[in-house]
């Protein structure tokens, strides 16, 4: 039996996002693309007897980590009384809009069922994630999906893998209020799988939040400007702006152009597109059966 496992958490980006209404309990309902990408946070477990969690910044270590709450949930469900020391490299953005928290979440589930060998299904792991965020599902599914919903009903599609140039602006945005702001639209008309994959569409937050945040309506408006595969959006609610590119050659010379403008002060990092999560196609490689 292993011991530990070192596992990537990567991050998603939202090719389109579209708020469709409003359920009578304030949660919304969206129409999204997801998509992962090859890049993320990467997260080391090893067994222990208590369920403990460090990162390369410190203020991420606290019990209210959605990694931490996972663990204690397969515990609960399970009854399991293993620990493990979970290590956790930052390395996206926090509230970029780019699934970071959720992934890590996600990722916590797939590990610890592997190395406390519980056995839950697929579906269960889903289950569980949903109660830790919306977003998590589609991580512990691992494929490209079309999400209706609050965005956990998906749909597996397969999208162009293409090379994005991401750019994550300093800029903190507070979804909660995005979500509660009287000027955001909620009446986009609903469409089908297809019409997802056909159709550019736009991220219905993009608008206010340009608005309330100049920093990034810069960056998307730059963006613009490159010679570029398609519309600059962005991820989400916010901050992270994104481009497509025909190739890495391209995505990284406009990378380098963003880095040699003055005064320029912006994280930013090139991956590509992927329909099966790198999380995935790592558990595959290391032996580990993907739950069904």
């Amino acid at each position: 039996m292993a011991t530990s496992l070192v596992l990537p958490a990567p991050a998603k980006i939202n090719l389109f996002l579209h708020i469709i209404g409003r359920r009578d309990d304030g949660y919304h309902l969206l129409q999204t693309l997801f998509q992962f990408l090859d890049y993320g946070d990467e997260l080391s477990f090893e067994l222990s007897d208590d369920l403990t969690l460090s990162c390369n910044k410190p203020e991420l270590e606290g019990s209210d980590n959605l990694i931490i709450k996972a663990g204690q949930l397969l515990q609960r469900k399970t009854g399991c009384c293993t620990g493990a020391k979970i290590t956790l490299q930052k390395n996206l953005p926090m509230g970029g809009g780019v699934g970071g928290g959720s992934s890590d979440a996600a990722t916590t589930l797939l590990a610890l069922n592997a190395l406390w060998q519980l056995g839950l299904s697929m579906d269960e792991l889903a289950d569980t994630g949903l109660q830790l965020g919306a977003d998590v599902p589609v991580f512990v599914r691992g494929q490209t999906a079309f999400a209706e919903g609050v965005g956990e009903v998906l749909t597996p599609v397969d999208a162009p893998e293409t090379w994005y140039l991401v750019v994550a602006p300093d800029v903190h945005v507070d979804t909660t209020r995005m979500y509660n702001h009287e000027s955001l639209t909620r009446d986009t008309p609903p469409i089908n799988v297809c019409a997802a994959l056909e159709q550019s569409g736009q991220n219905d937050f993009e608008p206010l939040v340009r608005q309330l945040h100049p920093e990034i309506d810069q960056w998307l408006s730059w963006l613009s400007q490159l010679d570029t595969l398609g519309l600059a959006r962005m991820s989400g609610s916010g901050a992270c702006v994104f481009a497509p590119f025909t190739s890495h050659r391209q995505a990284t010379e406009a990378q380098h152009l963003l880095e040699s403008m003055a005064g320029t002060k912006v994280t930013s990092f090139v991956t590509q597109g992927r329909n099966q999560s790198p999380l995935h196609k790592v558990l595959k490689k290391k032996g580990y059966p993907i739950p069904e």
